[in-house]
């Protein structure tokens, strides 16, 4: 009994299973993945880049998983399937560069108090490159941790 109550305490107040609903973070998580996300929303501040987030685009909009790769002042921009932050190429080894055909975007720069999001599947996410920077209070926590399929 014991057990089940500090079960449900847990899971009301510190981390909710969050089920991933689509294949716009693939290769990292899979569509069916289960992953624990903090019930605090993490402060803008608080984020660095490569940190995987879920947030609601506008109140109504779906809860959606995306990887933060940009900061307040950033500026970003995709060439040929790159992603470069301040001019400078990044290293992503959970993105399958091979699979994006010279994908290029429009240059942007992160606001102050928002972060730039992309999924790891650039070829098939919805992401900041559409809706732009994702502000604070769309945020809904901090992914911690994969723990369905069992051993991810």
């Amino acid at each position: 009994m014991v057990l089940l109550v500090a079960v449900w305490l847990v899971r009301a107040v510190v981390v909710v299973p969050v089920r991933v609903d689509s294949a716009s973070m693939e290769p990292t998580l899979q569509h069916g993945d289960v992953v624990m996300v903090s019930r605090r929303p993490p402060r803008v501040a608080d984020l660095a880049r490569g940190d995987l987030v879920v947030f609601r685009w506008h109140a109504t909009g779906p809860r959606t998983l995306k990887r933060v790769v940009g900061l307040a002042g950033d500026v970003l921009v995709v060439r040929d399937a790159v992603l470069y932050v301040n001019e400078e190429p990044v290293a992503e080894p959970y993105v399958q560069h091979a699979l994006i055909d010279g994908y290029y975007s429009a240059t942007f720069t992160v606001p102050e108090g928002r972060v730039f999001l992309l999924g790891d599947n650039r070829g098939n996410s919805i992401d900041s490159r559409d809706y732009g920077p994702v502000g604070a209070s769309d945020l809904l926590g901090r992914v911690l941790l994969r723990i369905w399929p069992l051993g991810g």
